[in-house]
């Protein structure tokens, strides 16, 4: 399999969408949130490559290509937000507050963590972009000095996790106000999160695309900040 793999221009791709595409049906078929088809594709890329005996590095020039399309995806999510311009105008000043809310807590949620669990300096500020887009927090953590691949695999969790329970926490906390929602998804789940905003309706979208943006920027001024902290 590794053999095949090295004399294949797309072979990671293909492992790649299959994996997705499974995750996909089992989701339409369970319809229960532990089926989130990018936490199946992520265990069953791994399952295959394990099970395959294929070294990371020839499945990753395979399915390299796909990496490409992350920040052109990014920027399509400011599609949605175009269309709601109004509604975010409106509702400003709430947007502001929320997203540099969400911000803050993130970095210090980290922050008190890392000093309960006693990390060390670069595995403390390898945590603090886990909540924003991961083309924009793969550069933080290498700007503080992080791991860069940990940072990707932190960011990736958090996505996953808050597109699976963060409608189930909406609805525990009563949080009903699409706005909020949107916001909510984005600033804490940055793009994974926000596609499940968008199934929930185009408000909750809208405002969890401009929370991508904005709680990227914003994290990026504040985490140097925070970065000496500890």
């Amino acid at each position: 399999m590794n053999t095949i793999l090295e004399n294949s221009a797309y072979g990671g791709v293909a492992i790649s969408l299959m994996a997705y595409m499974l995750g996909t049906v089992l989701k339409k078929k369970f319809r229960l949130a532990i089926f989130n088809p990018l936490l199946i594709s992520i265990l069953v890329t791994i399952a295959v490559l394990v099970a395959a005996d294929v070294d990371y590095a020839v499945y990753e020039r395979g399915a390299g290509y796909l990496s490409w399309l992350l920040t052109p995806a990014t920027v399509c999510l400011a599609i949605p937000l175009y269309e709601q311009w109004e509604l975010l105008k409106k509702n400003r000043a709430a947007v502001v507050c929320g997203i540099l809310t969400g911000v803050i807590t993130s970095l210090s949620t980290v922050l008190v963590l890392a000093w309960l669990l006693g990390l060390k300096h670069r595995e403390y500020v390898t945590l603090l972009p886990k909540s924003i887009t991961t083309a924009i927090g793969m550069g933080v953590s290498e700007e503080l000095g992080g791991y860069v691949t940990i940072t990707v695999a932190v960011i990736i969790i958090t996505g996953v996790l808050g597109n699976m329970i963060g409608g189930v926490l909406c609805r525990l906390f009563q949080i009903s106000e699409p706005a909020a929602k949107g916001l909510a998804f984005g600033a804490s789940s940055h793009a994974i999160g926000t596609t499940r905003a968008m199934e929930l309706g185009e408000v909750e979208g809208a405002m969890s695309s401009l929370a991508i943006a904005a709680t990227g920027i914003a994290t990026v001024v504040f985490a140097s900040a925070f970065a000496n902290l500890l």
